[in-house]
């Protein structure tokens, strides 16, 4: 039988036990560090190309990350995939800084851009090289730059979008710039200052027109009625006079329409009833006469109707089912208009008087207190009536309650009386 081996001593038992506990702190004190590892959103690992990523950083845009990673900063910019490096086909830059500054050379870097948007940037006007203004094809200018020529615009000659709001354009009308732009599809110029008349001829491809809060002046060319494609239209708040041409009645792709705040007189052209998915009409604080037009009833999708501040005249042609389905009715500031009492209610509020028996305006009736008078007065939906009349009979019980309990009382007080008299009497 083997013996077993003798144990270590002490002293070796305790040198092992040190070695065993320092070798891995040792082995990793010696060993060289490896190197960190780069964090992907770091600019050096931007996919995009250096020469953009360069433009952006002098345009003071966070690229901390990269900016073809979306959602981007504030959805800022926007990539295209092309390899090896990325380009930036769209650029919005808002609420810049007052030393914000766009070079030619930082912009002829972004020469890849399709969009580009300005949103309260305030900064002077800017000079795009060739490159730029050939590639791109949506441009928005909000409350920014000091002001636009329109010579600077018409450059743009590939644009399918364009909204200039509230920047000043110096041209002497929109045909300056309108004649050049054969691709555009939504056009924005509103609160602009812009002078002028509308273009005779004007490029079919345009489905939005807003040139609201402008300087421009004349009548609504015919040329207009080509744009098949034509679904808003907005030229309020101008300076726009005659008729409006019945030939808007072309327009069969137009949902919304704005002919406010202008010097329109004549009809409403009955014409208009052939738009069939016209949504908004919106014709008020005009010049317009004549009576309203019993077809605008029978237009389906009607939602908004605004005929206020007119000289319109004759009775209100609608009924209260139509009236209701309407999100917006207005009819105010029409002084010979007035509405047929027996078909609306005085509850509608139109703000126009109700009709006398010759379809003219009546004045404003008295004030009434009968009972008989405040039923007349009443909505003429059936249950409406019946309503206000059983809320009227509860307010007058209580009145026929205590009258009875006063002549009650009234009659035990004088039974007293009398017995006392009679007493005396008989003594």
């Amino acid at each position: 039988m083997k013996s077993s081996p003798p144990p270590l001593p002490p002293f070796l038992t305790m040198l092992l036990f040190i070695f065993l506990f320092l070798f891995p702190t040792i082995i990793t004190s010696i060993s060289p560090p490896l190197p960190p590892t780069s964090s992907p959103s770091s600019p050096s690992t931007s996919t995009l190309d250096p020469n953009q990523l360069k433009a952006l950083q002098s345009l003071n845009i966070p690229t901390s990350k990269d900016p073809c990673i979306q959602p981007s900063f504030h959805n800022v910019t926007l990539c295209d995939s092309s390899k090896p490096f990325s380009h930036l086909i769209s650029l919005t830059l808002s609420n810049c800084l007052t030393y914000t500054s766009l070079s030619y050379n930082a912009l002829k870097s972004l020469s890849t851009l399709q969009s580009f948007h300005l949103l309260n940037c305030p900064i002077a006007p800017i000079h795009f090289p060739p490159q730029l203004t050939s590639s791109l094809i949506s441009f928005t200018c909000i409350s920014s730059l000091h002001k636009i020529s329109g010579v600077w615009l018409s450059r743009l000659a590939n644009l399918t979008d364009l909204t200039v709001s509230n920047v000043p354009i110096k041209a002497s009308g929109p045909y300056v710039f309108l004649a050049h732009m054969k691709k555009l599809k939504t056009l924005t110029i509103s609160n602009a200052n812009l002078t002028g008349f509308l273009p005779k001829y004007i490029h079919s491809n345009l489905t939005q027109i807003d040139f609201s809060s402008n300087k421009l002046k004349g009548n609504i060319p015919s040329s207009i009625t080509m744009l098949d494609s034509l679904e808003n239209l907005n030229l309020s708040s101008n300076g726009f006079k005659g008729e409006i041409p019945s030939s808007l009645g072309d327009l069969i792709s137009l949902k919304n329409i704005s002919l406010a705040s202008n010097s329109f007189s004549g009809s409403i052209p009955d014409s208009l009833s052939a738009i069939p998915g016209l949504v908004h009409m919106d014709l008020s604080s005009n010049q317009l006469n004549g009576t309203i037009p019993k077809f605008l009833s029978e237009m389906k999708n009607l939602k908004y109707l605004n005929l206020a501040n007119n000289n319109l005249h004759g009775v209100v042609p609608f009924n209260l089912s139509f009236i209701k389905k309407l999100t917006m009715f207005k009819v105010v500031g029409n002084s010979n208009l007035c509405y047929n009492h027996s078909v609306l209610s005085s509850k509608l509020k139109l703000e126009i008087a109700p009709c006398d028996k010759y379809g003219k305006p009546m004045s404003p009736p008295p004030a009434k207190n009968s009972f008989a008078d405040d039923i007349s007065d009443s909505d003429y939906s059936g249950d409406d009536d019946d309503d206000s009349i059983h809320k009227r009979e509860q307010h007058h019980g209580p009145n026929k309650f205590v009258l009875g309990v006063a002549i009650a009382l009234s009659s035990i007080v004088f039974l007293i009386v009398f017995l006392i008299l009679c007493s005396k009497c008989c003594r």
